[in-house]
């Protein structure tokens, strides 16, 4: 009579795809799980990028992002990130209320300087040099402090 035992050939369910046991093998050996080697090594978990920002942008805007992202041999994804990352951000907006008054003061500080200027000049001006210092220096102080600027200490 034929026997599957005794040519390995027995059926083991979903792993009897597996290539025969040798001969002498336990059963209890065939059942462990193997170890996986090989594969991507894992990576820093702080390193792990698991957010994502979605950007809706034109299809022109689309080309343009993927030429640019071509030219530098990057993939689009990488080439925002980098551009993103790489580069300062403009100031902030100042606010409407404040721009109105540095406005205001910009034409102040032009004028003051027109008469700090004629009176370098030897132009006739009637008034004091302290008092045209001081009002040049409080102008810089406001300007400073319209946008948000914190004045440096000048101990002179």
């Amino acid at each position: 009579m034929f026997s599957l035992r005794s040519n390995r050939l027995a059926l083991r369910g979903p792993s009897s795809l597996r290539s025969p046991t040798t001969p002498g093998a336990s059963m209890h050996a065939e059942t462990t799980p193997r170890k996986r080697q090989g594969g991507r090594p894992k990576g820093d978990p702080a390193a792990v990028r698991g957010a994502t920002i979605g950007v809706r942008v034109s299809a022109a805007e689309h080309a343009a992002l993927l030429e640019r992202a071509a030219r530098m041999q990057m993939r689009p994804a990488q080439w925002l990130r980098a551009a993103a990352l790489a580069r300062a951000l403009p100031s902030p907006p100042v606010a409407a209320i404040n721009r109105e008054h540095y406005v205001e003061l910009a034409r102040l500080a032009s004028n003051l300087n027109q008469l700090t200027h004629l009176a370098n000049e030897g132009g006739r001006v009637a008034v004091a040099d302290a008092l045209l210092q001081r009002l040049i220096a409080e102008t810089r102080r406001l300007r400073l402090a319209l946008l948000g600027v914190k004045e440096q200490d000048d101990d002179r």
